[in-house]
């Protein structure tokens, strides 16, 4: 069975090893793409956040707990969004179970928004970045990140598991529908290029201020083998962009 946007996160099995990778201090998540993402965004005190593909809100809560003067989340899977309003118990904040596909962007609300590794979820990102520049402030802010291009671009390597030490880049430039076995199950996601990306958000009315492709940095890192692996090939790609 495949599953498409937040849906795999509904599957009990899947949600609870995925959380457990993803509390890993070594995980992409925490080593590479988290300082990133904290550099991109800057001062986000006093400032209405939107975050696109929450999750269970452990960020909004960090954002929250560090100055932000509210925080909306939007997330399509039932299971996150539970997750994310125990999270968020007492916070300044509110949790949409929507996609970001079908969530109603308000006009020239937020200061900030933000989205990790979800949006190669998502098979249009021009109406979706139209959407977010509609949503931000005059001078907002657009920060994300997304599973790295040359990653998403053939999933024949993942045959030797997920620890492999060698990557396959094939059909890079034939975009489209990704079916990526993951976790024990399949998870449909949409690869794209770096150009792609590039020209959906100038098109868009933004201008790209920013791109990271996750240079790792040892002090982010616990397990020196870790720390070598992960230069070998990039994981995260993050844009800042301003309206």
């Amino acid at each position: 069975m495949e599953f498409r946007g937040a849906s795999v996160y509904d599957q009990e099995d899947f949600l609870s090893n995925y959380m457990m990778r993803r509390s890993r201090k070594d995980s992409p998540n925490n080593a590479i793409e988290n300082p990133i993402m904290y550099e991109l965004i800057g001062d986000f005190q006093n400032k209405s956040l939107l975050d696109l593909g929450c999750g269970d809100a452990s960020f909004g809560k960090e954002l929250l707990e560090q100055g932000a003067a509210f925080y909306t989340g939007v997330e399509g899977s039932e299971q996150m969004v539970a997750s994310a309003s125990r999270n968020l118990t007492g916070e300044n904040s509110t949790v949409h179970h929507e996609t970001m596909e079908t969530y109603s962007y308000p006009t020239k609300t937020f200061d900030l928004v933000v989205s990790r590794f979800a949006i190669h979820y998502v098979s249009d990102v021009h109406s979706l970045f139209q959407s977010v520049h509609k949503t931000l402030k005059d001078d907002g802010k657009f920060v994300f990140s997304v599973q790295h291009p040359l990653t998403t671009s053939s999933f024949i390597s993942k045959q030797s598991g997920d620890k492999r030490g060698n990557w396959i880049v094939d059909d890079y430039f034939l975009e489209g529908e990704r079916k990526e076995p993951w976790i024990e199950q399949i998870v449909v996601k949409y690869h794209r290029t770096i150009e792609h990306y590039f020209k959906a958000l100038t098109n868009s009315g933004f201008s790209v201020v920013d791109l990271r492709e996750g240079t790792p940095q040892r002090e982010h890192f616990s397990n020196e083998e870790e720390f070598l692996r992960r230069q070998r090939i990039p994981v995260v790609l993050a844009f800042s962009c301003t309206k």
